[in-house]
């Protein structure tokens, strides 16, 4: 299957959101976990915090924010996507969680030329 565009930039926003976050401290889980609710884009601890990470990728500003890009109805998938995560990795605990929202902007030859990283940006609708 050969990678849409869509998808080869979500890929590399994936990427930079990533290494953002690490030099900031926080460690990499894993990424792309998938259950019946949707997606979580990344997974991360912040100390003693699981942290679900949203990540939005736009190339310029023509599509608006990237911030923009994160809808009600996906907000409350991204929490329900959270709690299956914790059920379903019983050596999480109970722990403390947050979803926390990236947003990156390329520019036309596909270098960042923004980043914005909101901690805890998606909570209860």
């Amino acid at each position: 299957m050969t990678a849409t565009p869509r998808r080869l930039l979500g890929t590399a926003g994936e990427g930079h959101a990533r290494r953002y976050l690490e030099t900031r401290g926080l460690d990499y889980l894993e990424s792309n976990w998938r259950c019946p609710s949707g997606e979580l884009d990344l997974v991360m601890r912040d100390g003693d915090e699981l942290v679900f990470v949203e990540v939005k990728t736009r190339r310029g500003d023509g599509m608006g924010s990237a911030e923009e890009g994160v809808s009600v109805a996906q907000s409350r998938r991204l929490l329900r996507a959270a709690a299956q995560y914790i059920a379903m990795h019983p050596g999480v605990g109970d722990p403390v969680w947050r979803i926390d929202l990236v947003a990156i902007t390329l520019d036309r030859s596909g270098a960042v030329s923004r980043v914005s990283h909101a901690a805890n940006a998606i909570g209860e609708w």
